[in-house]
């Protein structure tokens, strides 16, 4: 509800109660690590920070337009830091060229 799209990867499960959608608190446990999908076999989680764009399956859009490091750092330690003005300065994107 707030402009921005928050895309998870490589989850090994999601927490119940934790749906597209649903509005989650900072600190909120969201699922396990895990290594699923194309994580090359390395527990990581990959958090991208995107526009709600209609091309969602595009992986270029789903990987995020804006770095989150500072948007985690800021959550953790209690600020309301939103992504939102950054996310809707960036738009869309095209898909790149390979």
């Amino acid at each position: 509800d707030d402009g921005v799209r928050y895309y998870g990867s490589h989850f090994s499960s999601i927490d119940p109660g934790v749906q597209p959608g649903v509005r989650v608190a900072a600190g909120s446990r969201l699922g396990l690590v895990g290594k699923t999908g194309n994580a090359n076999n390395t527990c990581h989680l990959h958090l991208g920070i995107s526009p709600p764009c209609a091309r969602t399956a595009d992986w270029w859009i789903r990987r995020g337009v804006v770095w989150p490091w500072p948007y985690l750092d800021a959550w953790r330690a209690g600020q309301p830091k939103s992504p939102a003005p950054e996310v809707q300065a960036h738009g869309c994107p095209a898909q790149p060229a390979n």
